[in-house]
């Protein structure tokens, strides 16, 4: 691992758990919290969690509902106050939330003592009542022991048909590009098969997640219709095999991202995301399914 990079990244995170010490009681949006680290939105959120364990939103409602235990347990706040403060709108749904954490409701909570909550939720960050922490370091973490290799990726020509939903429904964009493709012999054995995953899901709304369903083409092949084309790759890229199902690649990207990455001496680079699909699904059971994640370099 690269010292100064390291650092970088350790820099870059430590201002936004700062800020967010600093200002749990405000509205702290993801492009703002991006924006003092220095991220996209998406590779942001991605890093965060790798790192973090937990998503930025969890990290904050967790942080707030510790704050409210220290509350109730040095008795300055009752149940509704406590509530109000951690940003729920109902003692209900406070109540809830707050059991499932801590294990009991807030009115028995106080017979707890407040040390319990490190030995619940050992090795992460949490709410420090004096405002200090210690800062985040790799060190105490884990190194990744995924395996990455890598390469200059060749800028591939692909045509291709984008969907607008969930990830779990682009099946529709793949039938198009097949039914479209098939015919003018497209499809042939050396035709690679990519998708373009634009956003990340815990972030953006199902109706407005971007994905393209490629497939590569030769410089004779032009666009009809909703059949598009673009160029994918084209520079250094990190790689990664992912195994199993398709539903199962987020926690991958995390790991890459969030992991392998701050380790790794490498910061990430302009070019398109994609993933490279080894074998078929309409054939491989999900278990077995096979795909390369490619995540983009400086």
């Amino acid at each position: 691992m690269k010292a100064t990079t390291r650092n970088h990244y350790l820099e870059r995170m430590n201002t936004v758990l700062l800020h967010i010490q600093a200002h749990l009681d405000d509205e702290m949006g993801l492009e703002e919290l991006a924006g003092l680290a220095c991220f996209s939105p998406t590779h942001f959120h991605r890093i965060f969690k790798g790192l973090m364990g937990e998503t930025v939103v969890d990290h904050i409602r967790r942080i707030r509902l510790e704050r409210a235990a220290l509350r109730l347990v040095s008795g300055r706040d009752t149940a509704t106050a406590a509530a109000f403060d951690a940003g729920y709108e109902t003692v209900e749904s406070f109540s809830r939330a707050f059991k499932k954490m801590f294990g009991c409701p807030p009115s028995k909570y106080r017979e707890r003592h407040w040390e319990a909550i490190y030995d619940r939720f050992p090795g992460i960050i949490h709410y420090r009542p004096e405002g200090a922490r210690t800062g985040l370091r790799l060190d105490n973490r884990k190194e990744t022991d995924m395996e990455v290799r890598t390469e200059n990726v060749e800028a591939m020509r692909v045509a291709f048909v984008r969907n607008m939903g969930p990830y779990n429904q682009c099946g529709a964009a793949w039938s198009k590009l097949c039914a479209w493709a098939g015919p003018k012999g497209l499809l042939r054995p050396d035709a690679r098969y990519l998708g373009v995953a634009h956003d990340d899901p815990q972030i953006t709304p199902p109706d407005k997640i971007r994905y393209d369903a490629c497939v590569t083409v030769d410089d004779s092949v032009e666009g009809d219709g909703e059949i598009g084309i673009q160029t994918v790759g084209g520079g250094r890229y990190a790689v990664t095999l992912h195994k199993g199902p398709f539903e199962n690649l987020e926690t991958t990207y995390a790991e890459l991202m969030g992991g392998w990455l701050p380790q790794s001496g490498e910061r990430i680079g302009n070019n398109l995301c994609f993933e490279l699909y080894l074998n078929d699904p309409q054939s491989t059971p999900p278990a077995e399914l096979l795909t390369d994640i490619y995540i983009s370099l400086k």
